[in-house]
């Protein structure tokens, strides 16, 4: 082998040893990130002040809510109204020509045919078990749970696994059949219930739970979610702010109206391994153009911390 030979083997050996520590110092973090798309979907929409049937979201639209993505960095996506799978793959495509590869993703479908919860994740997805025919009885009518309960398990190491609960409670959209306030109320009870049950099965479970909640922090469904403080079962959740300490998450323009809506709970176990200072709001100008919400995130430390 000539000098110059051995000098670019040489140089190309250190640049893998390199990526390689790079790519073992990733794998000790995750980068979590959940976000209300906002219509991620094809529907009857007005655009340019015509109605038109079945029109996904539009382009410009859909550019900005890549771009507060690729804002965040996420290693694990976790999605509120998205479509079909043609739609997830859509966004995969293009966050993955924005350098952001996220190639294992799941997508549940429960009762709600248009809306939908999702994960797309750089880490093998182990396993799942969406919960997908939730039922609760409002009187004498049995109620559909419409977005159910996403629930996927992310492989971040081979030592540290991730499991993840996305849900999407009903909205405050006011509808014939039942009290909207109520039915969040009986939707978070049946989170809880879920939540409850895998943590009593294990709790040291790193769980984490994401989604558009639809109440702020003070009103019943988030309570019932979260538990009885100071039991082992109690979900906390991650204080987030932007970079200039606001805390709402949601916009209702009509109203002129700002809110956190969207909230990441954690299990005990889990959050000794938050990294506060890497979790917050993520805040650009393009915000209202992608969707009514921004993106939250936290980073977790992937390894098993004693408590």
């Amino acid at each position: 082998m000539s000098r110059r030979a051995r000098a670019i083997a040489l140089l190309l050996g250190l640049t893998l040893l390199r990526v390689s520590a790079q790519d073992a110092a990733i794998a000790d973090q995750a980068v979590f990130m959940g976000y209300n798309l906002k219509n991620y979907l094809k529907m009857d929409r007005r655009i340019n002040g015509e109605q038109v049937v079945d029109a996904p979201k539009p382009e410009h639209e859909v550019a900005a809510v890549v771009q507060m993505i690729l804002k965040g960095q996420p290693d694990i996506l976790g999605l509120v109204e998205i479509g079909t799978e043609e739609d997830v793959r859509d966004l995969q495509t293009r966050l993955k020509a924005g350098g952001l590869d996220l190639p294992h993703t799941t997508l549940n479908r429960a009762f709600d045919e248009d809306r939908r919860t999702a994960l797309l994740s750089r880490f093998p997805i182990k396993e799942t078990d969406h919960q997908t025919a939730l039922t609760y009885q409002i009187g004498e009518t049995k109620m559909p749970f419409k977005r159910g309960i996403l629930d996927a398990t992310v492989t971040v190491n081979p030592d540290y696994h991730l499991r993840i609960l996305g849900t999407h409670l009903k909205s405050k959209r006011e509808i014939p059949e039942a009290d909207q306030a109520l039915m969040r109320r009986h939707e978070a009870h049946l989170v809880r219930k879920h939540a409850e049950a895998i943590l009593a099965a294990d709790p040291e479970t790193n769980l984490l739970l994401f989604g558009d909640f639809n109440d702020t922090r003070n009103e019943m469904p988030i309570k019932a979610i979260q538990g009885k403080y100071g039991t082992d079962g109690y979900l906390w959740a991650i204080k987030l702010e932007d970079d200039l300490g606001y805390t709402w998450t949601y916009n209702w323009r009509y109203a002129d109206q700002y809110s956190r809506f969207d909230y990441l709970f954690v299990s005990p176990q889990l959050l000794t391994e938050v990294i506060r200072d890497k979790s917050f709001i993520v805040a650009d100008p393009s915000w209202d153009t992608a969707s009514d919400h921004r993106p939250v995130v936290t980073t977790i430390t992937a390894k098993n911390l004693k408590r």
